[in-house]
């Protein structure tokens, strides 16, 4: 079911009810808190684009599994984006990008029991008929920037949750190989050499390589070696579009 809100501190908080229930949806016109990736705060003008979060319960997956959630979402939107003309990638962990811009980006909180996944509150945002960004944005873009026309909200966040609920079963039914391998397949940059940052600030040359089961990005470094880096240990270095 989706609750619909006009103003929220957090659709991520509000999801985290007792009240909602596996792929209930908290769909908020404008968050004062949003919250996106690293630390930093979600965008979005009222009224063009879609900050919601969807609750799943997927007590079949054990904590360190938790990763195959990420992939699972992130293909979710990729598939959408595609039904709207736009071909996008997943750039690692989990945001979309249509070429170099980024169009979506995904929070995912886990609450577990034991060594299992008792919920999931997966917080998206997702830029649909936004026109004009923030100059201090790095590469914004949207649905109607990308294809040129504007889409009713709903119809995109309904064709999400279908796409979820597609991807989620696949997950359910052991089909993990399927959604590993697409979603490495999907994977923005993949086997291109690109430059990348320390937390440090060094800097150095790569091509992703795949990203294993645990969510670690694989990089092959120019010499030749490999090199495993968890969320947070290297970050994209992309140049700002005009």
């Amino acid at each position: 079911m989706i609750h619909y809100i006009d103003f929220t501190t957090s659709t991520n908080d509000d999801a985290r009810g007792a009240e909602f229930d596996h792929m209930d949806v908290v769909w908020a016109e404008h968050q004062s808190a949003g919250r996106g990736q690293r630390g930093h705060t979600w965008h979005s003008n009222e009224g063009v684009n879609l900050t919601f979060s969807t609750v799943l319960k997927p007590s079949f997956l054990t904590a360190v599994e938790q990763f195959m959630l990420s992939e699972v979402v992130a293909l979710s939107l990729v598939d959408t984006l595609a039904d709207y003309g736009v071909e996008c990638c997943i750039k690692w962990t989990n945001d979309i990008y249509a070429g170099d811009r980024k169009i979506a980006g995904v929070l995912i909180e886990q609450s577990l029991a034991g060594d299992r996944i008792a919920r999931t509150v997966v917080g998206i945002g997702l830029n649909v008929n936004q026109r004009e960004f923030p100059a201090d944005l790095p590469n914004p873009t949207s649905i109607v920037v990308e294809r040129g026309a504007e889409c009713e909200r709903r119809e995109v966040l309904n064709t999400f949750l279908r796409h979820l609920e597609k991807w989620y079963t696949r997950l359910e039914q052991g089909e993990r190989e399927l959604v590993e391998t697409t979603y490495n397949a999907r994977l923005y940059r993949r086997d291109e050499f690109h430059e990348y940052a320390l937390p440090s600030g060094e800097r150095f040359e790569a091509a992703i390589r795949g990203v294993r089961a645990t969510g670690h990005l694989c990089l092959e470094h120019r010499d030749g070696t490999f090199g495993d880096y968890a969320f947070k240990e290297v970050e994209f270095v992309i140049a700002r579009k005009a």
